[in-house]
């Protein structure tokens, strides 16, 4: 393996997570082969998931929030009948059921969680009771009652339907689990379930066809290509609206300084200004300053985040 690149490297890697790794590990993989210590990903894949996974290297570490709150797409493999503490194939098999259902029963059964739901976290998640995650009460026969948060389901579809297995596909916010909706499904219909397989399809704009994997990140390591794998930090704020900033403007904004900003055409393409709106600052020659943040009751625009590195 060839010397870890002199520069700092900053940008979004689009890994595209193999089953059985841990979310934690790849960012161990990428600090190793990068040489870069500020490295953390925008949302945890289970070790039995696969797919999507970004990562956030240099000063990319800063829109990891962005990121997290994009739209994510999964596929999932629904096993009906079998119940397992986890809710996933991982945990103990607590319950077995006959499945007689009907596809019209579940495609019914599946448009009820459609919109936004509340939805209970498994007992086996990450989510911290007392300072402790669940799983780690969980996994000592603690009984750990989660309380139900609202998500947001914006499409769920029934790809296959070959009982005992389905395969569904769903599209739903930030903190959503699949697992616990698979769980859920199976108590809907009466017949218990658990998610066998699971795929991030996509975070955004980023798409599992178009992320690296282990062997091709492994070669960029190696062949020192690397840092050209890394997307630009502004491809994970593309939801923001763009607003290109006057030179004596960017310099206030770059000290920490509000600007009044007067440029009525690049106001016009931002769109309607509302009190905390935020937007994507670029320099007049096209780099990207920061995120900056509207205050309406003083018409000044405020430096939120600056990059001095791309």
């Amino acid at each position: 393996m060839s010397a870890p690149p002199a520069a700092p490297s900053a940008g979004i890697l689009n890994f595209n997570k193999p089953r059985g790794r841990t979310s934690f590990s790849v960012i161990g993989l990428v600090r190793k082969g990068s040489g870069v210590r500020r490295v953390g990903h925008a949302g945890t894949l289970d070790p039995l998931a696969q797919g999507v996974l970004l990562v956030c290297v240099g000063a990319a570490v800063r829109i990891t929030e962005y990121l997290m709150d994009l739209p994510k797409v999964y596929r999932g493999t629904v096993r009906l009948g079998t119940e397992t503490d986890t809710y996933d194939a991982e945990g103990e098999v607590v319950a077995t059921h006959d499945v007689h259902v009907s596809e019209d029963a579940l495609r019914q059964a599946l448009a009820a969680f459609s919109g936004e739901i509340e939805q209970r976290p498994p007992a086996h998640s990450a989510i911290k009771v007392g300072g402790r995650p669940a799983y780690e009460r969980a996994r000592k026969g603690e009984k750990i009652d989660l309380p139900p948060r609202k998500v947001t389901v914006y499409r769920l579809d029934l790809l296959r339907f070959e009982p005992p297995e389905v395969e569904i596909e769903i599209e739903c916010s930030r903190g959503t689990y699949v697992r616990s909706l698979a769980h859920d499904l199976g108590q809907a219909l009466a017949c218990g379930a658990h998610l066998s397989a699971l795929t991030r399809t996509r975070v955004g704009p980023f798409r599992v066809e178009d992320a690296l994997d282990e062997a091709a990140l492994a070669a960029a390591f190696a062949d020192g290509t690397w840092p050209d794998p890394l997307q630009p930090i502004d491809s994970g704020l593309m939801q923001l609206p763009a607003l290109t900033v006057p030179i004596e403007d960017e310099k206030d904004l770059r000290h920490g300084q509000a600007a009044r900003i007067d440029d009525e055409e690049a106001l016009r393409r931002v769109g309607p200004l509302s009190d905390a709106l935020q937007v994507r600052g670029y320099a007049e020659d096209g780099s990207l300053i920061g995120i900056l943040r509207y205050d309406a009751a003083t018409e000044l625009w405020h430096a939120h985040k600056i990059f001095t590195t791309n």
